[in-house]
């Protein structure tokens, strides 16, 4: 019995370079994204992981990013669902803008807090919480079923619904959360236990 569930946060986007607010807008990976995505496959490729099934969300940059992962395993029509569940959560007023822009419109206390707070959104936008609202249903309807079966499950998706994850998995709070970096193309592998508790955790990094 596998019970795998393989996280990956995107390569590197053309705005994560241009120190960006991207939320659900749909930009590129840039050369190094495309590097690490690759890299990221070789690494579970090491490990002799097969999938039996990957989730992504409706934005390509995690969609490349999943699909240069299963290239690099050599899985390229493993079947992939793309769900707006998996999106990265959505900064609202803040999408497009340089967060130094935002800084110095909002103050950089309360665009602080609106980064790393918990369940303060931004204007127009999602707080973590309200990202989680979304992705843990998905998660235990659509995802969990599959790992609980044995399965090997792959999910590239982006940095805060993958927090709601893994704050779901770990059973961590939400100042606890907030402070968790993930960085971009590293893989985290968690196998679970029959019960849905986390057994164990690698970071491929």
């Amino acid at each position: 019995m596998s019970r795998t569930l393989v996280l990956v946060r995107h390569g590197q986007s053309e705005w994560n370079l241009k120190n960006l607010f991207t939320g659900w807008r749909d930009v590129e990976l840039t050369e190094q994204g495309h590097a690490e995505a690759k890299a990221a496959g070789q690494k579970l490729k090491a490990l002799g992981l097969k999938f039996d099934i990957a989730f992504t969300s409706v934005l390509k940059r995690a969609q490349v990013t999943c699909q240069h992962i299963l290239d690099a395993v050599g899985q390229s029509d493993l079947e992939t669902i793309r769900n707006v569940a998996l999106n990265e959560r959505d900064y609202g007023d803040l999408s497009g803008l340089n967060k130094d822009d935002a800084r110095a419109k909002w103050g950089e206390e309360q665009v602080h807090i609106w980064r790393r707070s918990y369940d303060v959104p931004p204007p127009g936008g999602e707080s973590l919480k309200d990202t989680g609202a979304r992705v843990w249903p998905y998660y235990l309807h659509d995802m969990q079923p599959h790992v609980l079966r044995g399965e090997t499950v792959l999910v590239a998706a982006h940095g805060n619904s993958l927090r709601a994850m893994i704050m779901a998995l770990e059973g961590m709070t939400g100042e606890e959360i907030v402070k968790l970096e993930l960085n971009t193309g590293i893989p985290i592998v968690y196998r679970l236990n029959a019960d849905s508790t986390v057994a164990s955790k690698e970071v491929l990094s």
